[in-house]
């Protein structure tokens, strides 16, 4: 790790961390209150994704379905009009759009080997988006001056890691560019975020090889078509799961770095509270 001790990180003029853990324990909160304190960098990687890697792609999707209505198709054949997507730290909805849901195409569905391909494109940008994080290190250094960097990570590192291997191509990067932090929840977290995403269901992205399980599953146990499955229900049945199969990984990454539990998180109030969390999190480790 790049700090050791306590002392390292309270006298270390540059302080890198990377946040990851599955969404709503906290990782946008601590972000959004180090940027607010002035002194920090925010590098959101699904906001990279979008922006850098994704974007045409979100574009022309948002332009094939206008080219469906023939008013907007002659202004757009005659570049009268413009469509992108307007993302923003706080609006990632055009990313998870884009990814989309499998099932039937009536009920705003896709094709299943359409969803794998989006799948794929996305796990290749997010990959990509994480190697950036070096250059983004740097850049916010010498071109912006901020003296402290944040990785905001999305819920979906742990599938394109290996936390047991202590080669990991992309663990080994990030872990030299800054420390890695778990945000860890309780199992009543878990079922409030089951709670939660049962009440407004929404796109993420899987390991291949989970999403091909479970879609076979879910056909078999239902004795359904792929043009019969509902994609919400789908995604809804899926979101337990998806999450029990994360756990193991990210826990399997944790001694990469440092994990901090969401409820003390959740105690952060400025930039010397998280100072503290941090500093009694390395005291421990040692």
């Amino acid at each position: 790790m790049i700090y050791e001790t306590p002392e390292d990180w309270r006298d270390a003029p540059h302080k890198r961390v990377l946040f990851y853990g599955m969404s709503g324990l906290g990782k946008t909160h601590l972000s959004n209150m180090l940027r607010g304190s002035g002194g920090w960098f925010h590098y959101s990687i699904d906001y990279r994704i979008g922006t850098r890697y994704m974007g045409e792609l979100i574009a022309d999707n948002a332009k094939r379905h206008a080219m469906q209505v023939p008013f907007l198709r002659e202004l757009l054949l005659s570049d009268s009009i413009y469509i992108g997507s307007n993302i923003t730290f706080d609006n990632l909805a055009p990313v998870s759009t884009y990814l989309g849901k499998p099932g039937n195409p009536e009920r705003g569905g896709l094709p299943i080997d359409d969803y794998h391909h989006r799948q794929e494109q996305f796990r290749q940008a997010e990959i990509a988006a994480l190697n950036d994080t070096g250059h983004f290190v740097e850049r916010a250094q010498s071109l912006y001056g901020y003296p402290h960097f944040i990785c905001d990570t999305g819920g979906s590192i742990c599938e394109w890691v290996d936390g047991d291997d202590p080669n990991d191509p992309l663990l080994t990067e990030l872990s030299q560019q800054c420390l890695l932090v778990q945000l860890r929840g309780t199992d009543a977290h878990t079922q409030e975020l089951i709670r939660r995403f049962d009440r407004a269901p929404k796109p993420m992205a899987y390991q291949p090889e989970f999403l091909d399980t479970a879609w076979n599953v879910y056909l078999k146990e239902n004795n359904m078509l792929p043009t019969d499955v509902d994609p919400d229900t789908f995604i809804r049945w899926t979101y337990a799961r998806a999450l029990a199969h994360r756990a193991p990984r990210y826990d399997a990454m944790a001694p990469w770095g440092l994990t901090l539990e969401a409820s003390d998180v959740a105690q952060v109030k400025d930039t010397d509270d998280f100072d503290a969390l941090i500093m009694r999190a390395l005291e421990n480790r040692g």
